[in-house]
């Protein structure tokens, strides 16, 4: 039986929506590459710091010259600083984005041994901060101006106050060294030789919740104030002037309603979700992207550094991507006013 072309409509209408919304960011993305790419050749040429230098360490002292010069040479540092920049950009147009000069490999080996435990890492953080801060945030409105709203909300400020390395410090001398329920860090035990799913679960809890836990407290506040004001509206009396229980109201009415701007704030803190896996994976010695990062920071590393910058720059911008493609799916209004 051939369906009616009305229940095609919305079908085609979100479709297009999205294509015009994917093309537009993706056009935008393209320029904002590239000055992000402008500005790390910018900043390394500012640098005071010498990678050479800083490669040879103490060696430097003591190393002739001319074999300094010899590396720049082969680095490709010794020339003007256009001629860099073009050469760089032509080798990543190719997939060449060079070899590490800390760890001795290159890059694309760096990203791709490292990058799936970021990605583990980072997704069940999401997951655990997700589902803990929804429950907090949505029982701190359910008993508004109890002590149990207090003891949440204070709780958030608390938290949003305290530093994420700070917090991960304090995870380990409570529950790795004081209790010894858990391993300090790493991925398996010093003396494992294989990486075993068990092994790396364990290893995993303490840094995962940390970072939950570190970026939850704006989200638990955004929860609350949103089921607060959602509570108010009319169709939610309504639905309590149905008889309907309190649970429901607010579980399928209140919460649902508060929670669509909530999609767009979520791709924003993709940034802040960068910075806190940062630090918790150089806290906790996590071997992933995001402790690469400083350790290349660390050593001049500039082909290491320019790769995982750009990665961190499409994370961003993939982030706010989802997040409006959620909300453009999740309300009707957005695709009907022709936003995006």
């Amino acid at each position: 039986m051939r369906r009616p072309a009305t229940d095609r409509r919305p079908s085609r209408g979100l479709g297009t929506a999205l294509l015009r919304m994917v093309g537009w960011r993706l056009a935008f993305a393209a320029p904002l590459l590239l000055a992000v790419t402008v500005g790390m050749f910018a900043l390394a040429q500012a640098s005071p710091f010498d990678p050479v230098r800083q490669y040879l360490g103490d060696r430097a002292m003591v190393t002739d010259p001319a074999v300094v010069e010899r590396i720049r040479a082969n680095w490709g540092i010794d020339r003007p600083i256009l001629e860099q920049y073009a050469t760089w950009l032509g080798n990543l147009v190719r997939g060449d984005l060079g070899d590490s000069r800390s760890l001795h490999l290159p890059v694309l080996q760096v990203i791709a041994e490292r990058l799936p435990w970021t990605l583990l890492a980072t997704s069940a953080a999401i997951v655990l901060m997700l589902a803990a801060s929804l429950v907090a945030g949505t029982v701190a409105a359910w008993r508004r101006d109890s002590w149990l709203d207090r003891l949440i909300t204070g709780g958030a400020f608390a938290n949003e106050a305290a530093p994420v390395f700070w917090f991960g410090l304090l995870a380990i001398w409570v529950f790795a060294v004081e209790l010894r329920w858990l391993p300090a860090g790493g991925l398996t035990d010093a003396a494992s030789a294989t990486v075993e799913a068990g092994d790396v679960v364990t290893h995993m809890i303490l840094p995962v919740t940390v970072l939950a836990i570190s970026q939850s407290s704006w989200l638990v506040l955004y929860v609350r104030e949103s089921v607060i004001g959602a509570l108010r509206e009319d169709f939610v009396v309504g639905a309590r002037a149905r008889g309907l229980r309190e649970r429901t109201v607010v579980v399928r009415h209140a919460l649902r309603s508060a929670l669509l701007p909530f999609l767009t704030l979520l791709g924003a803190r993709i940034p802040e979700l960068v910075t806190g896996a940062i630090l918790v994976e150089t806290v906790f010695s996590w071997p992933g992207v995001a402790s690469a990062s400083v350790q290349a920071a660390l050593a001049v590393d500039f082909p290491l550094l320019a790769a995982l910058t750009l990665l961190g720059t499409l994370a961003v911008v993939g982030g706010n991507l989802l997040a409006d493609v959620a909300y453009t799916i999740a309300d009707p209004r957005v695709r009907t006013l022709g936003v995006g």
